[in-house]
């Protein structure tokens, strides 16, 4: 799991949809019985320059704010940002929490100049992405 773990970082990791994220994502997350909230730190061909688990939860959920993520994609120095979690429910449709999280995320990402690409919700058989879904937009 760590050398498969360490593979997916390889710079020829490309995340251009939600296709691709919920390929990383999915054996990581899919399975887990609690809540884990991870950035995906992209450079400017959404080449995978990062991943950093920002919050790990309960089964219902997970506590973080808009400031954990930035401050990563900051760190990371991503030219751009996705976020992916997951829902151990198995219903990957976003609670209203996770919309209103994904709009401040994204305010604040344009606020500093690194855009929130998508924020996509990983369940066990479905995926969802919040910006094919229109529940917020990129500038």
């Amino acid at each position: 799991r760590r050398s498969a773990f360490a593979a997916s970082l390889d710079a020829t990791v490309k995340l251009p949809d939600r296709r691709a994220v919920e390929a990383w994502a999915r054996p990581r997350l899919a399975t887990l019985d609690h809540e884990e909230l991870w950035l995906l730190a992209l450079d400017g061909h959404h080449g995978l320059r990062a991943a950093r688990r920002v919050a790990s939860g309960g089964i219902h959920g997970l506590h973080v704010a808009a400031r954990d993520p930035l401050r990563i994609a900051l760190r990371e120095a991503a030219s751009a940002f996705v976020l992916v979690h997951n829902h151990p429910s198995g219903d990957p449709e976003p609670s209203d929490e996770d919309m209103v999280f994904t709009r401040t995320v994204a305010e604040g990402a344009t606020v500093v100049g690194v855009p929130l690409v998508d924020h996509v919700i990983i369940a066990r058989r479905r995926a969802v992405s919040m910006l094919e879904r229109g529940l917020f937009g990129t500038t």
